[in-house]
């Protein structure tokens, strides 16, 4: 069975080793996620397992979605995200819990950046800029970007101002130091993508463990 679930990012803190060193830890609430349905090859076209999380009442879910909800008959959620996955060892209905990972796993986390903006290439992509003397008449601009008369145009993939951030991102290989399955809450060691109280996704490392 592969370990997956969904979680809500609380922040950072700190915790110490038995050495005595500082770890910088990053809080993760992952009450238990519901198998709410199954794809399958046969009936969709590929394999993926789909997993409720944030549980609200019937009220404040459509009422296609209660349809939907209602057949693992486990309440009612705020968030579905789908994993692709083989499916034969999980239950629809089936509750996943912290409990299945265990401190000196690897973990990748997905989550949605912050977003800041429209950003100039200083900010966006860590140019240097012109000199900030008087009268040098550039300073945070991109400079040349064209490439003359062949090929006549900006070539794709340019580093220019555009939107920063807020963007689906994903951090590999993190380190579980922490489970506390009373509060249902992972310890990780490091920062992962997200403002607090964001939704991410916790799966087994790929690389390590995977």
């Amino acid at each position: 069975m592969k370990k997956l679930l969904v979680g809500r990012k609380l922040g950072m803190t700190q915790i110490f080793a038995e050495d005595g060193e500082s770890v910088p830890v990053t809080v993760i609430e992952a009450e238990p996620s519901v198998v709410v349905q199954k794809k399958t090859q046969e009936a969709d076209g590929y394999d993926a397992l789909q997993l409720g999380y944030g549980r609200v009442k019937q009220k404040n879910v459509t009422k296609a979605l209660q349809g939907h909800l209602k057949k693992a008959n486990k309440g009612f959620f705020r968030n579905l995200r789908e994993f692709r996955t083989a499916t034969d060892s999980y239950e629809l209905g089936q509750e996943l819990k912290v409990d299945m990972f265990k401190i000196g796993d690897y973990i990748d986390v997905v989550g949605t950046s912050k977003g800041k903006g429209f950003a100039g290439v200083i900010k966006r992509h860590g140019f240097s800029g012109g000199r900030a003397t008087h009268g040098s008449m550039f300073h945070r601009a991109p400079g040349s970007i064209g490439a003359s008369a062949e090929p006549s145009r900006v070539l794709k993939g340019k580093k220019l101002p555009g939107q920063m951030g807020d963007v689906r991102k994903t951090v590999q290989n993190l380190l579980v130091i922490g489970i506390r399955p009373e509060r249902n809450l992972i310890l990780v060691k490091g920062s992962i993508p997200g403002c607090r109280n964001s939704v991410v996704i916790i799966k087994q490392s790929i690389k390590i463990g995977g």
